[in-house]
C-alpha cells in the first residue's frame, strides 16, 4: 500500500526537490520535501506576522506550507510557499515583497544560482 500525498503535483514537487537537492548539495530542499511529504492535517500553516518577525530587509523564506494573512510585513522579502492565501498575497505584494509558488520556482531553480541564506520558517 501506498502511503504520502495522492495530490500528483505535490508527489511531482516532493521528488523534484529530493533531486535538487542531491544535484545542488543544499539540504534544504531535502528538509522542504520533507515537511510536505506530511499529512496535510499537520503541514506548516504561517502568518505574515511570523514571517515579518522572524526575518529582516531582503531574506528569502521558503514554507512548506501555507501562508496565511494575520500581521503585516514592515520589509521586503522573497517568500516561495506551497500556497498562500489570497489576502496574504495582497499584503505580501502591498508591502513591496516577491511571492513565488513553491512548484513555480522549482521550475525555473535550474537557472537560478545558489541562494546564500535560505530561511524555512514555519
Amino acid at each position: 500500500m501506498r502511503t504520502g500525498p495522492t495530490n500528483p503535483i505535490l508527489r511531482g514537487l516532493i521528488s523534484d526537490l529530493k533531486r535538487i537537492a542531491n544535484e545542488r548539495q543544499e539540504a534544504v530542499w531535502r528538509k522542504v520535501a520533507e515537511d510536505l511529504s506530511r499529512p496535510s492535517r499537520i503541514r506548516r500553516e504561517v502568518n505574515l506576522s511570523r514571517i515579518n518577525r522572524f526575518t529582516k530587509e531582503g531574506d528569502f523564506v521558503v514554507v512548506p506550507g501555507k501562508v496565511l494573512s494575520l500581521g503585516e510585513l514592515d520589509h521586503k522579502v522573497t517568500i516561495v510557499a506551497w500556497a498562500f492565501s489570497g489576502k496574504a498575497l495582497e499584503k505580501i505584494k502591498n508591502s513591496g515583497s516577491k511571492a513565488y509558488l513553491l512548484v513555480d520556482y522549482v521550475k525555473g531553480i535550474g537557472k537560478a544560482k545558489k541562494v546564500a541564506n535560505i530561511k524555512v520558517i514555519g
